[in-house]
This record gives C-alpha cells, structure tokens and sequence, in this order.
C-alpha cells in the first residue's frame, strides 16, 4: 500500500484518540518518575492538532506534518511538546514533493523525526527515554525494508523493536530530564516518552495496513 495525505490525517486523529484512552496510563508512569502530566499533555496536544486540522483543512502531507509540529510545539508542556514538534517538523520536511508515502518513504519520514528528537535532546540508547525506543525500532525498519518489505511490513518490524525497547527501559537508571534527578530511585520505572513513542508507532501501523 501507498500512504496518502488522507491517511496521515487518519493516523493524527487515531493519536488522539489513543492518547486520550491511554492518558491516565501515561501521567502515572510519568507521576513515579517526572512531572505526572505526559498523558495529560499529550492528549491535549494531539486534541489541539485534531481540532486544527479539522477547522483547516490541509492540501498535503507536507502541510498536515508541518500543522502538527507547530500545534505540538505550542500547545504541549515539559520535554513532550519540543521533541514531538520538532519530529513532525523533520518529517514533513522529509515528505516534500510526495503526494503518497511507499514503504522507503515511510522509512524516511520516521528517519528524519528520530534524527530531529536526537538532535534535539541530547539522548543516546540507554538513557532511559523515547530513544531507547525510536533507535532500535528504525533500526529494524532500515532492515525490514531492506528485505523488501512493504509498509505494513516495515511498520510491524519497528513496533516489535519498539515495545522490546519500550520494556527494556525498566531496569535503566535515568539520565536524561526530569527522571535524572531521581538517579537509583528511577531503576525499576518504565519510561512514560518510550510508552508514548511506542504508542506513536503502533498506532501508525493499526492505521496503516
């Protein structure tokens, strides 16, 4: 399958959905080990894009990634809104000139998005935040495409990475943000930006088959 703009505007408004149903889930990871409101946050934030882009309607992908980063950036609070702003911000830029996504593209898009969160905060694999999630997961997309897989292929070999590296932030002590404080008292958490950014992943595949 090939993903049109049509579909990325699915996929936003299933985040929402998502995100709302998983927002309690979400604060309370975030209550052991940060400022109890990634749930919070993220379900407002993903509202905030779902009501823009209703009330704008967008002519592309491009224009709905570009949408979703600047509605992110503005209306999400602590590490969330910056990180996930700026990875929608580098995959729109990474769509550009495409009017549907094949499989390479999809690749591309998370691509650009992992690169922009790296950039952006300073975090290496095992750190004990959402890179220890994005890394592996891309990894795995590289090599599942690689294979010749076709979108629902590449999608399902990174969700598999995703929630391995999603569990395996549980035993790390934190290194990054908020959690860092907490230095011994953060091991045996499991990290609430890994949650959501494996949430992200998986709900691009349910929506992407």
């Amino acid at each position: 399958m090939a993903v049109s703009s049509h579909d990325v505007l699915s996929w936003l408004n299933a985040l929402q959905r998502v995100y709302a149903e998983n927002k309690q889930y979400l604060t309370d990871l975030d209550s052991a080990i940060g400022d109890a409101d990634h749930g919070i946050n993220l379900e407002r934030g993903f509202t905030a894009v779902q009501a823009e882009l209703t009330k704008t309607p967008s002519d592309g992908i491009v224009s709905i990634l570009k949408t979703t980063a600047t509605v992110l950036i503005r209306t999400v609070g602590g590490a969330s809104g910056p990180l996930y702003g700026t990875f929608f911000l580098r995959a729109s830029a990474a769509c550009a000139g495409k009017s549907e996504l094949q499989a390479g593209d999809v690749v591309t898009l998370f691509g650009a998005g992992v690169e922009g969160i790296l950039q952006r905060g300073k975090a290496e694999l095992g750190d004990k935040t959402m890179v220890d999630v994005w890394q592996p997961a891309l990894q795995a997309m590289k090599l599942a495409l690689a294979d010749g897989a076709d979108v629902p292929g590449v999608l399902r070999a990174g969700v598999s990475a995703a929630e391995v590296g999603m569990t395996n932030t549980i035993p790390l002590q934190a290194k990054k943000g908020r959690a860092s404080y907490l230095g011994p008292r953060s091991v045996g958490h499991q990290d609430p930006g890994a949650t959501s950014s494996y949430l992200m992943l998986k709900t691009a595949l349910n929506i992407w088959r």
